[in-house]
């Protein structure tokens, strides 16, 4: 991972980023990184969040925050709210028929764990999820041990489901789709991208684990400070790291990018 400061000249148009743990700090997002947000959007860089958080905050994001949309539940769905005809767009990878089938099957998962995994609790916006299963493992709980925590993702994977591990939260769910693959479709859908300079055109900025294939995706991909906790599990890391962590990360990312950015 190279230090920020060696980004060079560049003609980012989207800029793709994580949530927690990248845009706050300590579960709190700050008027530092709030105000790149809008920054960003004023000179005309679109944000999307592509986050682990469930439909409910998505709604309210993608009304209230200066972001062109929100990729929500590590993929399962996108929302864009166009302010001008005030309509929200609601994309969804999986049919309503299917995700009920698959809500069964997580919630037999999600009782399997509670009882296996001493200390694991449900997540508290779980109530507010439309297709995954989160288990929350340091939010609102005590810090549950790495064994621990591998335990709960073991347990998803022996019943099929996809399960990855963010810094606050084991997010499973069955279907084949993830943060990288709803991007993909979302900048096919709804942008003016040309595929072939997708490379030059986007960038991603994260924390942890669940954000590699988004690291392997975008050829220039950021980290703030704190992905270095997680160096050792990562085998795509992202090309650049911040100096301070969390939302302070972000906008030092940010800054770097508008001041580096060419029309």
């Amino acid at each position: 991972m190279k230090a920020l400061q060696e980004l060079g000249k560049n003609q980012v148009e989207i800029l793709f980023t994580d949530i927690d743990d990248t845009l706050t700090n300590e579960g709190r997002l700050h008027a530092k990184s709030y105000d790149s947000l809008w920054k960003l959007h004023d000179m005309g860089i679109s944000v999307v969040p592509i986050t682990g958080r469930p439909a409910g905050w998505c709604e309210m994001i993608a009304r209230q925050w200066p972001v062109a949309a929100v990729i929500g539940e590590n993929g399962a769905f996108y929302f864009s709210y166009d302010q001008n005809s005030k309509k929200m767009k609601r994309f969804f990878v999986q049919q309503e028929s299917e995700r009920k089938i698959n809500r069964q099957k997580l919630d037999a998962i999600e009782k399997e764990i509670l009882r296996l995994v001493p200390g694991a609790a449900l997540a508290s916006d779980q109530f507010t999820r439309l297709f995954d299963l989160a288990i929350d493992f340091c939010e609102d709980v005590p810090p549950l041990a790495k064994e621990q925590i591998q335990a709960i993702k073991k347990i998803f994977e022996k019943h099929g489901a996809t399960a990855k591990i963010s810094s606050i939260h084991v997010n499973g769910w069955f279907g084949d789709y993830n943060k990288a693959s709803t991007c993909l479709t979302y900048l096919k859908k709804e942008t003016s991208v040309d595929p072939s300079k997708m490379q030059s055109a986007c960038c991603f900025c994260g924390d942890s684990p669940n954000d590699e294939p988004l690291f392997q995706q975008f050829e220039l991909s950021f980290g703030v400070a704190n992905i270095k906790e997680f160096a050792d599990q990562l085998k795509h890391e992202p090309q650049y790291v911040s100096q301070k962590k969390g939302g302070f990360g972000f906008a030092e990312i940010a800054e770097r990018i508008m001041a580096t950015r060419t029309s």
